[in-house]
């Protein structure tokens, strides 16, 4: 392409660093960019929880209007934030390899007990402001608080002093992104096929115009297709289930050296309802996403 490609992201820490990682990418192959920062209305919305908040798209519709009305030409999302339903006029052009699926309870030391499950204290009380999260955590453990908190990473995990938590959890494909230190934390690593990472967790999704084929094919260099085989059948669970990205609902898939899909799934009506913990494994992707919705159906 002759022309530079204008890059649309949100202005955090850890979306400006997808930005830039995509922007070297894009340098590696020849190509010019420049990054134009868009505030969301996930970001300018900080004193209110999501389960509050009306509508769906929080970090992503304000980006995708920008690429319709041309003001940039590629949209970096963290592709958990990317609606299932697609955009008309909009497509989803390339994947990156996934970034490490779990999440992290990041844990105030005065809060850290080993004879605990998690590692955190009786009765201790933990920030997250997602369904999936809440129910999972209450799943494991039925003692704990829940307290709703926003915020970049950085800002969360300050929150763990600031706001007097036990802990918090986090995505740890931001929190390594980022290099964050913790140093002054303890840190209990979830295993994403017990506590269930959000569908695509780790991944990032690059969006432009349907018509810019121009573009489509500098970034099918950057694609990665054994994390969209994969992250394609997370996603359709989740839109099979009519969900957005506050549906309690985790689903992480694995392929093995036989190519083998290996899905686990866990979900709940409701942040404070019971949790289905399932897992299907299948020789294809071809129907796997409905076996999965079948199987939560008949549990």
């Amino acid at each position: 392409m002759n022309k530079t490609i204008i890059i649309g992201s949100r202005g955090s820490k850890l979306a400006l660093w997808q930005a830039h990682f995509v922007q070297q990418q894009l340098k590696a192959l020849g190509q010019p960019s420049d990054i134009k920062i868009i505030k969301t209305k996930g970001d300018a919305i900080q004193n209110m929880s999501f389960d509050k908040m009306e509508g769906k798209g929080f970090f992503t519709a304000e980006i995708e209007h920008a690429l319709l009305s041309k003001e940039i030409d590629l949209a970096v999302h963290s592709l958990k934030d990317l609606q299932t339903q697609g955009v008309e006029g909009l497509t989803l052009a390339a994947v990156s390899e996934r970034a490490n699926p779990a999440d992290w309870l990041i844990i105030h030391p005065d809060s850290y007990d080993e004879s605990q499950p998690m590692r955190i204290k009786k009765g201790a009380v933990i920030g997250t402001s997602s369904a999936r999260r809440k129910a999972q955590l209450l799943h494991f453990r039925p003692d704990i608080q829940i307290q709703d908190i926003r915020g970049n990473v950085p800002t969360r995990i300050k929150k763990i002093h600031t706001e007097n938590l036990d802990g918090a959890v986090l995505a740890a494909a931001g929190i390594t992104r980022l290099e964050i230190d913790l140093k002054d934390y303890k840190v209990f690593e979830f295993n994403p096929k017990e506590f269930v990472s959000a569908p695509a967790q780790g991944v990032l999704g690059l969006q432009v115009r349907e018509e810019d084929i121009t573009l489509r094919k500098v970034l099918s260099k950057m694609h990665h297709a054994a994390t969209s085989s994969r992250t394609n059948i997370e996603r359709s669970v989740l839109k099979l289930l009519g969900g957005g990205c506050q549906t309690p609902l985790g689903v992480y898939c694995e392929t093995d050296d036989l190519n083998n899909y290996h899905v686990w799934a866990a979900y709940a009506k409701q942040w404070n309802s019971p949790v289905q913990h399932i897992q299907v494994s299948s020789a294809t992707s071809s129907g796997l996403a409905e076996a999965v919705i079948e199987k939560i159906k008949a549990t």
